[in-house]
């Protein structure tokens, strides 16, 4: 019984790894909404590559840019993070209700890192909080 459940695991975990290829794409290639947040945000940007990665529950496109900016899409092209490094994000790239809570709440900091992540929304903000959202952009946790 060990063996089976330790061969079936083994497995899963083939399936994940092998169907995770990021395969490099160009920019034509990406979804309509991707090309349109890249066209709109990254006019002075170079990009460095692009990938998709096949996963089990869908498709990711990862978008690097020249100067360590990275974008992620999920297959309809709707951003699943952003991440700036030690930059700010620009406030026209994240949704107004969490850029108002920030400024209110944290005034000397900025929104570095935006992703979703189980069904939630984590900023990471420039003094090294974690403000976690919920799908309508409420505050319900914070994580140092």
């Amino acid at each position: 019984m060990k063996r089976l459940i330790l061969t079936v695991f083994m497995a899963i975990t083939f399936c994940l790894t092998a169907c995770a290829d990021g395969r490099p794409i160009t920019f034509e290639q990406l979804p309509a909404n991707a090309q349109a947040v890249i066209t709109q945000n990254f006019v002075k940007e170079s990009i460095l590559f692009i990938t998709m990665d096949s996963e089990l529950f869908g498709t990711e496109y990862e978008v690097r840019f020249n100067d360590g900016k990275e974008l992620d899409f999920d297959g309809k092209g709707n951003v699943i993070k952003i991440d700036y490094k030690y930059e700010r994000i620009p406030d026209a790239l994240l949704p107004a209700e969490v850029v108002a809570q920030v400024q209110a709440h944290y005034p000397t900091a900025f929104i570095v890192e935006w992703k979703r992540d189980d069904g939630q929304w984590k900023a990471e903000l420039s003094n090294e909080l974690e403000l976690v959202f919920n799908k309508k952009y409420q505050l319900v946790g914070i994580d140092d």
